[in-house]
């Protein structure tokens, strides 16, 4: 596509245009670092992300698809030509998973989801090297509306996780990295508990996966979770010493999406980014975030 529109929906529409969808009734379903739409007519969502994310996401079609041919339960691209370039956007179509009533999966879900895929040999694609906090580096760089005291702040708090990381001494061996697992990233499809939202996809050790359960505290996560995730997984890394600093840089990671939020007039992302920042700063550990 070679034309240049003025909102994320005129894209939209106009990659729908270019692969014969409808886009007939499309609404927003969320907006946090990548805007998600539902198409009712195609029984698909349209993932509109930021043009920066263009190989990312090329990455993430090709992955998810090789999994699903290799068994592991995932949310799958449509079977389309894609992502559909849009600069400064590209956008990226997938199916869509009605959810029931009742609760989403699980913990313990999430950890056989997460066996499973640390059990696969790697996939036929180069992977990038994961990278502990570096896209959070370039947002506070690029911040326009962050306050200089936080700045700093939170600058030398990125380098002392930076550096933490590089002394620890990882027990899991290295493999393909979903980068973003949590609960909040699984649906169900029917009775099975499919693991979604590939963009951070990365090559690296494992305990990256896991460590993002455990900062789920932050948001009412319970000992028994945690525990039924460690069964499932069949690795407890609260037993291994460098659980706390992945923790400390899951806690930083996200703060991420609530800085470029901020920035563009979100006064709910800037709270709570002030929320977070606060918390962190004075040492918080258990403080509660609000997830959204």
């Amino acid at each position: 596509m070679t034309a240049t529109y003025a909102t994320e929906e005129d894209a939209l529409r106009g990659a729908c245009r270019t692969l014969g969808l409808s886009s007939h009734g499309l609404h927003p379903l969320r907006r946090h670092a990548t805007s998600v739409y539902l198409l009712p007519r195609e029984g698909c969502v349209a993932r509109v992300s930021a043009w920066a994310q263009r190989e990312a996401l090329a990455r993430s079609v090709f992955v998810t698809r090789w999994l699903a041919e290799h068994g592991l339960p995932v949310t799958e691209p449509i079977g389309v030509s894609q992502p559909i370039d849009d600069p400064p956007y590209v956008i990226s179509f997938w199916r869509h998973y009605s959810q029931p009533e009742g609760p989403p999966p699980s913990a313990g879900d999430l950890g056989k989801l997460l066996r499973h895929l640390h059990d696969l040999p790697s996939p036929p694609v180069e992977l990038p090297r994961y990278q502990p906090l570096a896209a959070l580096q370039s947002i506070v760089q690029r911040s326009t509306g962050m306050a200089g005291s936080d700045r700093v702040w939170l600058e030398e708090a990125i380098t002392g996780v930076q550096e933490s990381y590089g002394r620890l001494h990882f027990q899991l061996g290295e493999g393909l990295l979903h980068g973003d697992a949590y609960p909040g990233n699984t649906l169900w499809d029917g009775r099975t508990a499919l693991l979604g939202d590939w963009d951070e996809i990365a090559f690296g050790p494992r305990e990256i996966d896991l460590a993002n359960t455990y900062q789920g505290i932050r948001f009412g996560r319970t000992q028994q979770e945690l525990t039924a995730f460690a069964s499932a997984y069949q690795y407890d890394p609260a037993r291994w010493p460098g659980l706390p600093v992945l923790v400390r840089m899951r806690d930083l990671h996200t703060l991420g999406s609530f800085i470029r939020r901020a920035d563009e007039g979100d006064g709910a992302a800037k709270d709570q980014l002030a929320h977070r920042l606060g918390t962190l700063r004075s040492g918080e550990r258990m403080a509660r975030w609000d997830a959204y």
